[in-house]
C-alpha cells in the first residue's frame, strides 16, 4: 500500500523538473505545458471523493486493485505517449487511477490494523512515504530526465506498480462490499465537480495562445459556470449527495477549505517557476534543476518535524496566516531573483519559505478544515480538504501560469505577472482566515 502511495505522490511533483524537456520533444510553450500538471490533479481531485464511495460499493480489494491497474496502465502510455495530446490524456487517466486506488489503499491500511498504537503507527508511515514522494520527486526527475530521458519519468513506476498489483492479490484478503444497494453514486455530481475545472482550465490555456479563437474560450469558461451551477443543483437535488450542502453551513470549514485552494495555487505555481527559471532562464540542465532543489526538500521535512509542535502553542489560525505570508514572501522573493537575472543561489531562500508556508500553512487549514467533524461526516470533510487542495493547485497553475506565460501578454515579465496573481491569491486566502468566525477556529490548548 505504501508502495501505491509512494508512486502516485511521485508522480504530483516528478513532472516539474522534466517540463522543459517535454515541451522541447513536442514543441509545446510553457503555457500550455501546465496541461501536464494540472491533468493529473484535476482528474485525481475531482473523482477522490467518489474513489473513497465505490471502495464501500464493490469492496476494498476490488476497487484497489481496478484503481492500481488504471494508474499503471495511464503510466505506461504516458511514457510511450507519440503526441502531447496522448501524454495529457495519460495523465488524465493517471489522476483518475489515483482518485479510484488511494481511498481504497487507505482503507485497507485502516481495516488491516486495530485501533491505537498499531493503526497509528501504520498511518504514521503511510503519511511519510507520501512526504517522501512528493519530496523525491524532485531530484528523480532530474536524474531520470538527465540520464534516461523524461518518458522515464513516468515508465519507471509501471514495473512497480505491477509488483503492487500481484502483491495485493497475494496479501490483501477479500472483502464484501459494505454499502451495495444502501446508496447509490453520485455519478452526475463527480463528473461535474471534473468537468467544471477542466473547462476552465481549457479555456484559460487557450486565451493565452497565439492567435487563439476567442469565442472558444468563451464557450469553454461558460461551460465551466455551467458546471459549476450544475454541480450545486445537483447536490442540492440528491438524496445521496456526494457533498451534502450542509456541510457548507459551516463558515470556518469554507474559509479553510477556500484558503487551502488558494494556498496550493501559489505553492504549485512556485514549483514551475522554479523550474522555468533554472532550465529555461540559467540554462541549468535537469540534474543540475533537481539537485537545485534539494534544499526545498530538506526544507519540507524540516517543516513537517517543527509544525505540529507549533500548532498546539499558537493555534491553527495564527499557524495558516504564517504559511499564507511565507508563500506571499516566497513568490515575492522569485520574482526578484528573476527580475535581476540572479544566480540559482538566490533561490534559496524562496526554497525554504516555500517549504515553512506548506509546513505551516497547509497543516493548520487542515486542522480546521476537520475541526467540529464527528463520525457522520469526518470522511466528508477529509475528502473535501485534500479535493480543495488538489484542485485548487490546479487551478492556480492554469491562472497564474497560464496568463503569466502566455504570448498574448509578453509585453510584461512573466514571472512578475504570476508572482502578482498568486500574492493577490493570497492576500484573499489571509483576509478570508482572519474574518472567519473566531469560536470555529481552533485555538491553542490552555
Amino acid at each position: 500500500m505504501s508502495m501505491l502511495q509512494f508512486f502516485i505522490a511521485v508522480d504530483v511533483t516528478v513532472v516539474n523538473i522534466a517540463l522543459p524537456s517535454i515541451g522541447a520533444d513536442f514543441d509545446v510553450a510553457g503555457h500550455a505545458l501546465t496541461w501536464v500538471v494540472v491533468g493529473y490533479t484535476i482528474t485525481g481531485g475531482g473523482l477522490l471523493m467518489l474513489g473513497g464511495r465505490l471502495s464501500d460499493l464493490f469492496g476494498r480489494r476490488r476497487v484497489l486493485l481496478a484503481g492500481a491497474t488504471l494508474f499503471g496502465a495511464a503510466s505506461l502510455l504516458a511514457g510511450l505517449a507519440p503526441s502531447f495530446l496522448v501524454l495529457v490524456l495519460a495523465r488524465l487517466l493517471q489522476g483518475v487511477g489515483e482518485a479510484i486506488a488511494l481511498p481504497a489503499a487507505m482503507a485497507t491500511i485502516v481495516m488491516m490494523f486495530p485501533e491505537g498504537p498499531l493503526r497509528s503507527r501504520a498511518l504514521s508511515v503511510w503519511a511519510a512515504v507520501a512526504s517522501c514522494g512528493l519530496v523525491l520527486g524532485f531530484v528523480l526527475s532530474g536524474i531520470i530526465t538527465a540520464h534516461l530521458g523524461w518518458r522515464w519519468v513516468f515508465l519507471i513506476s509501471v514495473p512497480f506498480i505491477l509488483i503492487v498489483i500481484v502483491a495485493s492479490l497475494l496479501l490483501v484478503r477479500a472483502d464484501r462490499p459494505v454499502a451495495r444497494g444502501t446508496a447509490p453514486l453520485d455519478l452526475p455530481g463527480a463528473l461535474l465537480l471534473t468537468a467544471c475545472p477542466l473547462a476552465f482550465t481549457y479555456g484559460v490555456v487557450q486565451v493565452g495562445e497565439p492567435g487563439a479563437n476567442l469565442v472558444v474560450s468563451a464557450a469553454a469558461l461558460a461551460a465551466a459556470v455551467l458546471a459549476g451551477v450544475g454541480f450545486v443543483r445537483v447536490e442540492a437535488r440528491s438524496p445521496h449527495p456526494l457533498v451534502p450542502l450542509s456541510f457548507f453551513a459551516d463558515r470556518a470549514r469554507v474559509a479553510a477549505n477556500l484558503a487551502t485552494m488558494l494556498l496550493s495555487g501559489a505553492l504549485s505555481t512556485s514549483f514551475l517557476l522554479f523550474t522555468f527559471y533554472l532550465q529555461d532562464v540559467l540554462g541549468i540542465g535537469p540534474l543540475g534543476a533537481g539537485l537545485t532543489m534539494l534544499p526545498l526538500a530538506v526544507s519540507l521535512v524540516m517543516a513537517s518535524l517543527l509544525v505540529p509542535r507549533l500548532l498546539s502553542r499558537w493555534g491553527a489560525r495564527i499557524c495558516v496566516l504564517a504559511g499564507l505570508g511565507l508563500a506571499a514572501a516566497a513568490m515575492a522573493t522569485i520574482a526578484l531573483v528573476a527580475a535581476l537575472g540572479a544566480g540559482s543561489l538566490w533561490l534559496l531562500p524562496a526554497m525554504v519559505l516555500i517549504a515553512a508556508a506548506m509546513g505551516f500553512g497547509l497543516v493548520g487549514l487542515q486542522y480546521i478544515a476537520v475541526s467540529g467533524a464527528t463520525e457522520k461526516d469526518a470522511g466528508i470533510a477529509s475528502g473535501v480538504q485534500r479535493a480543495a487542495d488538489q484542485l485548487g493547485g490546479a487551478s492556480g497553475v492554469a491562472i497564474y501560469v497560464g496568463i503569466g506565460f502566455a504570448p498574448a501578454v509578453h509585453f510584461a515579465d512573466p514571472f512578475l505577472i504570476a508572482t502578482v496573481l498568486a500574492v493577490a491569491g493570497l492576500i484573499i486566502g489571509a483576509v478570508v482566515i482572519h474574518r472567519a468566525p473566531v469560536a470555529k477556529l481552533s485555538e491553542p490548548a490552555a
